[in-house]
């Protein structure tokens, strides 16, 4: 009962501070923009709290608490807005009137807050506990063993932490990083290794593995360095370090989705809401660093996610609006209304197969097939 209130309180704390973000981004472009927000919403559902600002904005805590909204005033166009709607527009404030680079830079600013509230979770982590050690850093440090993946080339041949390989077929070794080059180049190759071990060389042959990487064959070994403990930052350094990682963490974003887009990647590898509970969850348990990491993490993820050209998704609209001020002209109701609907469908789609993959990985419907089975 611990575990599941601790689940269930770290994913409201984690999806409401995200979707309060993103749409927080939306809100203060508007306003920025000169366009009056009649309602800032997280959650859907009746209300649970309600009130009006001084502007006028009416703010909402609703009783489904996955996702939120922000309604900015006249959002409707002229085509599909009805004559009580027009009679209640503020001249000069709504919405669809506004220049397309407004309109656009409201719609964008959602995703954008979600990358800067990365920058600054990872900030925050990186001056509480530390800055940890780059790819870079890692692969400039001496080749020392720290850790063996289990049943891999490595544990086979019976490589341990705290090795030190010198040489791969007689070449020697100045760092992990030309460790892992050579281990690259040679996928199922059998090679021979001399390491030290308790002040004592040992020499040993290992057969490396092959595993796919960018449409080839890698070499696997399968060992981790020996990674430095995180060293102590100021401000500026954790900034640097932490928008740094934001974009490192949306490169590989990018890379992951081609990957499974192109069947690299299998598509059960996809998680959605009830996966980003428990691991929340999980997080939480590991402490709050820990916590605010994931945050950081998915923080990234929501504001790729919602940059897709998707319609119905903040990146289908920028679409709509890029091609708006190319043509000299908004694209047309119907074909909007069609990209909305199969945008739409789409994203139910992917909802529903995310759910299922969180089901399965949970082991609901083997447990069904059990429970059935046994009856």
């Amino acid at each position: 009962m611990h575990d599941l209130l601790r689940t269930v309180l770290a994913a409201a704390l984690v999806l409401g501070v995200l979707v309060f973000v993103h749409e927080l981004g939306h809100y203060l472009a508007a306003r920025w923009r000169g366009v009056h927000v009649e309602v800032f919403s997280i959650g859907f559902g009746k209300p649970l709290l309600r009130w009006r600002d001084k502007v006028g904005t009416e703010w909402r805590v609703c009783i489904l608490p996955v996702g939120g909204y922000v309604k900015p005033h006249g959002f409707e166009g002229p085509e599909e807005a009805t004559p009580e709607m027009k009679a209640g527009w503020m001249a000069g404030r709504t919405f669809h009137d506004k220049p397309v680079l407004s309109r656009a830079i409201v719609i964008a600013a959602g995703p954008v807050f979600n990358f800067l509230l990365a920058i600054v979770l990872f900030a925050g982590v990186f001056l509480a506990t530390g800055k940890p050690a780059e790819q870079s850093d890692i692969a400039a440090m001496p080749p020392v063993i720290g850790d063996v993946m289990p049943d891999s080339p490595a544990a086979r041949a019976g490589l341990k932490p705290g090795d030190l390989i010198e040489t791969v077929d007689g070449a020697s070794i100045a760092s992990f990083g030309n460790l892992q080059r050579l281990v690259s180049v040679s996928p199922g190759r059998t090679v021979h290794l001399t390491v030290e071990r308790d002040h004592a060389q040992r020499d040993l042959d290992v057969t490396l593995g092959s595993v796919p990487a960018g449409g080839r064959k890698a070499g696997q070994l399968g060992v981790f360095a020996q990674i430095p403990p995180p060293h102590r930052v100021g401000p500026i350094e954790a900034l640097i370090a932490a928008t740094r990682y934001t974009w490192l963490v949306m490169v590989s974003w990018v890379a992951g989705l081609w990957q499974m887009i192109t069947g690299h990647v299998a598509a059960s590898q996809l998680g959605g809401t009830l996966r980003i509970a428990q691991m929340s969850g999980q997080f939480a348990a590991a402490g709050t660093a820990s916590l605010v990491s994931f945050m950081a993490i998915l923080s990234i993820n929501l504001g790729l996610v919602n940059l897709l050209p998707i319609p119905i998704l903040d990146g289908g609209r920028l679409v709509f609006y890029a091609i708006e001020a190319l043509r000299g002209r908004p694209v047309s109701r119907v074909v909007q209304e069609i990209g909305f609907r199969a945008g739409f469908a789409l994203i139910a789609t992917v909802f529903l197969f995310a759910t299922i993959n969180d089901l399965t990985q949970f082991g609901l419907f083997g447990w069904l097939r059990h429970a059935v089975g046994g009856s």
